[in-house]
């Protein structure tokens, strides 16, 4: 198998994700939505932060591509975008508890 080169905007975008994920913020958002779906009220009350603080986080990680929400009526449920976020964020809790 050949060596294939990232291209300078998937390695900008990499750069990127992981700059998102090395907020501790962000990082409890995440981990708590590992577990469940939950709107932002849910997410607030439980990691005792402030609804705007929350608010202020899953925009951009809406924005990154790392959460992905759906609505029911007024309010706003969301959990992350697929199995990569899962995946990345997972390995390196363990990779953390296991060093």
């Amino acid at each position: 198998m050949s060596y294939q080169s990232l291209k300078d905007t998937q390695i900008d975008y990499v750069s990127q994700t992981f700059k998102a994920l090395s907020d501790p913020t962000r990082i409890k958002i995440l981990h708590l939505l590992i577990h469940k779906e939950c709107s932002v009220n849910e997410i607030a009350h439980s990691l005792n932060m402030q609804q705007s603080t929350v608010s202020h986080q899953l925009k951009y990680l809406r924005q990154m591509r790392l959460v992905k929400f759906r609505r029911e009526k007024t309010t706003y449920f969301y959990s992350p975008d697929d199995e990569h976020v899962l995946t990345l964020l997972e390995q390196t809790i363990q990779h953390v508890k296991h060093t």
